[in-house]
């Protein structure tokens, strides 16, 4: 007997980035595992990146609910269209260079929309599946987060009806980076607190992509929580062709934040120690790129070995992944990011190309890469060491030779990933 299953979500073809991969993916092998999956999300959402392509992925026969959501960010584009279109990429400058009007969007954010700026979707998608998962004999709700006020209707809906609920986050909830810039007031962190320990005390099964999440929840509840990290999928065969210069490739957004002024440096000393090396240096940026990252770059006389590419799509992405010489990845160095693991890191594992990685210390992402020997990992204040590993992938890359010797990918594939969460869904 197949088990129905109702996933909530908000991101969903045709939204691009990583946060719509990974219950697309769940989705695709659901079935195998006997779980018929019916997908709820927003009929009219104003998503800040898009991928058409991804629509074809979309498995067929998918029974999939839209219903409509009023976005506050298309009223406070009208205000300023540029700071509603960066807050709502979750981009967020700097303290000391915010507009006027980005800091009072901020302020209204953070303390008018709790959790987050979708949650006046809330009340109308909870009457709407009231009725619904009654009509069809639903057992089983998983919702998915961030927006974490779609954890809300889980919460709503465990309330009313019984069913068992599976809370799934992507990231953490009030200890993300971002959180502490919402300008909130004490008695808006105290509510967004509240939430979170209401979701975490009352879902059946909390899931997250992180072992320092897991941790960091166990403080909150005794409830039950697995650790299903994103993933990569088998992807249709990619034409490319590997890179004639030496390229350093860095996929998905470069914040402000996110810039390794180290590594700018050594590779500006290895431009002026190694002629050779400076004609064949090229810094790829394929996603959006902050300015200050940019004009730290220029600060180290490296602006003319930067192609900036801008936001492709998924497979385009892919492409520039396989055909790279080295994959950058790289996380802002704090407390609150080590538990951050991006969905793109398994994709690089399986693109056959060397990691570098740069964070912070003891984060989940150097315990991956060490793990899978997919790369190596380094910390902000690394020099020597970084500088030793990027001449040795150079004289590989002149060799020819330059590749990555991965071991024990199998496990981060989408349909094992899959499975794990099929196993949960059993409700022993």
């Amino acid at each position: 007997m197949t088990n129905k299953v109702l996933i909530i979500a908000y991101y969903w073809p045709p939204a691009g980035g990583p946060g719509v991969q990974r219950w697309l993916k769940f989705v695709k092998y659901l079935p195998e595992f006997n779980i018929e999956p019916i997908v709820f999300v927003p009929e009219n959402p104003n998503y800040p990146l898009l991928d058409e392509s991804l629509i074809s992925e979309v498995s067929k026969g998918l029974t999939v609910i839209k219903h409509p959501i009023k976005e506050p960010y298309k009223l406070a584009g009208l205000f300023s269209k540029k700071a509603s279109k960066t807050i709502s990429k979750g981009i967020i400058s700097e303290e000391k260079k915010q507009s006027f009007s980005e800091k009072l969007m901020l302020f209204i954010r953070g303390n008018f929309f709790i959790p987050d700026a979708r949650v006046g979707w809330v009340k109308p998608s909870v009457e709407f599946l009231l009725k619904y998962i009654q009509e069809e004999n639903i057992k089983s709700v998983i919702t998915t987060g961030p927006p974490h006020s779609v954890h809300l209707i889980g919460l709503k809906l465990k309330e009313a009806l019984g069913v068992k609920w599976l809370a799934d986050f992507r990231d953490p909830w009030t200890t993300i980076g971002y959180h502490k810039q919402l300008k909130l007031t004490k008695s808006s962190g105290k509510k967004h607190k509240s939430l979170e320990k209401q979701v975490l005390n009352a879902a059946d099964q909390i899931v997250v992509t992180s072992f320092i999440t897991q941790n960091e929840f166990q403080n909150i509840t005794s409830k039950p929580i697995a650790v299903i990290t994103n993933g990569y999928d088998t992807e249709k065969p990619v034409e490319f062709k590997m890179d004639s210069k030496f390229t350093l490739a860095h996929i998905g957004s470069l914040l402000s934040k996110r810039n390794p002024e180290n590594l700018w440096k050594v590779l500006s000393e290895l431009v002026n120690e190694n002629s050779d090396f400076k004609n064949d240096i090229q810094l790829n940026f394929v996603g959006v790129v902050s300015e200050n990252v940019l004009l730290s770059i220029k600060k180290f006389n490296l602006s003319d070995c930067v192609n900036t590419i801008g936001y492709v799509s998924h497979m385009e992405a892919v492409k520039f992944q396989k055909q790279s010489q080295i994959l950058l990845l790289i996380e802002i160095d704090s407390e609150e990011t080590k538990c951050i693991v991006p969905g793109k890191l398994f994709e690089y594992m399986v693109s056959n190309r060397p990691i570098i990685a740069i964070g912070p210390t003891g984060s989940d992402v150097e315990r991956i890469i060490k793990e899978t020997n997919t790369g190596n990992y380094f910390y902000y204040s690394n020099h020597d060491s970084l500088k030793r590993i990027i001449l040795e992938h150079y004289k590989a890359y002149k060799d020819n030779t330059l590749q990555s010797h991965p071991i024990g990918l199998q496990k981060y594939h989408r349909k094992a990933l899959t499975q794990s969460l099929a196993k949960l869904l059993q409700w022993a």
